[in-house]
C-alpha cells in the first residue's frame, strides 16, 4: 500500500475546481492522511503489519471515516490534514460486514465534513473524483466502470461493489465524491482485470458504496458495534480454482484450523447444499446461523470425501477492541 509522500498525479490525471459545480477544495480538505500503530500481539499484526497508512474522509464534526482494515486493533491514530496539521485520533469502529471503520478525532480540525450521498444513484460511465490526501495534486478524475459482486477470500462479500478507472496508487481510504460534491464511497483495494479495450490487464480501485454505512453508522457510533448479529467466522482463505472452492490458507487460532482442515481442502458444500463460488460458499455459512453455530461442510481431500462440523466464533473476539473516549 502506497502512503502520501512528495509524488504527485501528472495534471491531465487531477481534477480542475472550474470543472465541478461544488467546491473542489473545500470537498479535498475533508481527506485526511491516516497512520496508525497495531501493537505486535494483535491478531491481525502478522497480515496486516503493525503500522498501516492510507487515507479518511471526515463525514461529521470531528469524525473520520475509513477503510477499516487500517484501523483494526489500532492502540494509537494519527491524522494529518492538508494544510500540515496533525492531530490524534481514537478507533470508534470497525464493521465486519462493510469493512467501513471510524475514527474521532481528539482535537479541534476546523474541516468541513463531506456530505454523505447516495451511492444507489451511481451508474457505471459517470465520473467521479478519487480524493485523497494532499488535496488535488494527490487526487484523480476516474470513472464508474462497474458495479457487481465482490467476494473476498478472507470471509468478505459485497452484493455490490464500485469498480472505478484509473486507479488511485494510494486507494486505502480514498473518498469516491460525485458530481455534487457528496461521497459516493470508501477505497478498499486495487485489483488487475482483462480489458478488451486496453488489449492488457487494467488497475482498478474496489469502492465500498456509503449507503451501507447508514443504517449502522449511529450504532457504530454509540456502540462501536453494527446493530447485527456477528456472522459466523471459520478463520479460512478460499479461492476459486478450476471451478472448485479451495481452501487456499487458515488462520492458525480459527475456528477452521481447529477442526483440522488444511490448505488444499475442497469445499464441496455447506449444510449439504453444494458451493459453485465464493460469494455462495460465504452466503451459506452465514445461513446457518449467527457466530457461534456450528457450520456443516462437506470436503474433499486427496480423493477422499467427508464432512465436518466447524464450531464457528466472532471474529470480533479476537480483536483488539476500540476504546470509546
Amino acid at each position: 500500500m502506497a502512503s502520501v509522500g512528495d509524488w504527485e498525479f501528472p495534471r491531465s490525471f487531477q481534477p480542475k475546481a472550474e470543472n465541478y459545480a461544488y467546491d473542489l477544495e473545500r470537498a479535498l480538505d475533508a481527506v485526511v492522511s491516516l497512520h496508525a500503530i497495531v501493537p505486535s500481539d494483535a491478531f491481525t499484526a502478522e497480515i496486516l503489519g503493525t503500522e498501516r497508512a492510507g487515507n479518511g474522509v471526515f463525514i461529521r464534526d470531528g469524525v473520520v471515516l475509513t477503510i477499516g482494515y487500517l484501523i483494526t486493533e489500532a492502540e494509537t491514530v494519527w491524522l494529518t490534514l492538508n494544510n500540515g496539521k496533525s492531530v490524534q485520533g481514537t478507533v470508534l469502529a470497525y464493521d465486519q460486514e462493510t469493512g467501513f471503520g471510524l475514527v474521532q478525532a481528539l482535537g479541534r480540525v476546523g474541516v468541513d465534513p463531506l456530505p454523505i450521498g447516495s451511492s444507489a444513484d451511481a451508474k457505471v460511465g459517470d465520473p467521479v473524483v478519487i480524493g485523497g490526501a494532499g488535496g488535488r495534486r494527490h487526487s484523480l478524475v476516474a470513472r464508474v466502470v462497474a458495479r457487481q459482486e465482490y467476494a473476498g477470500y478472507w470471509e468478505y462479500l459485497l452484493d455490490e461493489a464500485f469498480f472505478t478507472a484509473p486507479a488511485h496508487p494510494n486507494w486505502g481510504g480514498t473518498a469516491m465524491i460525485g458530481p455534487a460534491g457528496e461521497l459516493l464511497g470508501i477505497g478498499s483495494l486495487q485489483l488487475q482485470q482483462a480489458s478488451e479495450r486496453k488489449g492488457a490487464a487494467e488497475h482498478l480501485n474496489m469502492m465500498v458504496p456509503i449507503d451501507l454505512i447508514k443504517p449502522i453508522l449511529d450504532s457504530l457510533l454509540t456502540t462501536g458495534r453494527s446493530p447485527h448479529p456477528p456472522r459466523p467466522w471459520l478463520g479460512l482463505y478460499a479461492s476459486e480454482v478450476e471451478n472448485h472452492i479451495v481452501i487456499v490458507g487458515m488462520s492458525q487460532k480459527g475456528p477452521a484450523a481447529k477442526a483440522d482442515l488444511r490448505t488444499g481442502d475442497v469445499v464441496v458444500a455447506v449444510g449439504g447444499a453444494e458451493v459453485d463460488n465464493l460469494g455462495d460458499l460465504f452466503r451459506r455459512i452465514w445461513a446457518t446461523g449467527d457466530a457461534g453455530v456450528d457450520v456443516p461442510m462437506t470436503i474433499s481431500r486427496e480423493g477422499r470425501v467427508f464432512d465436518v462440523h466447524v464450531a464457528s466464533t466472532d471474529r470480533n473476539r479476537l480483536l483488539k477492541g476500540p476504546t470509546l473516549q
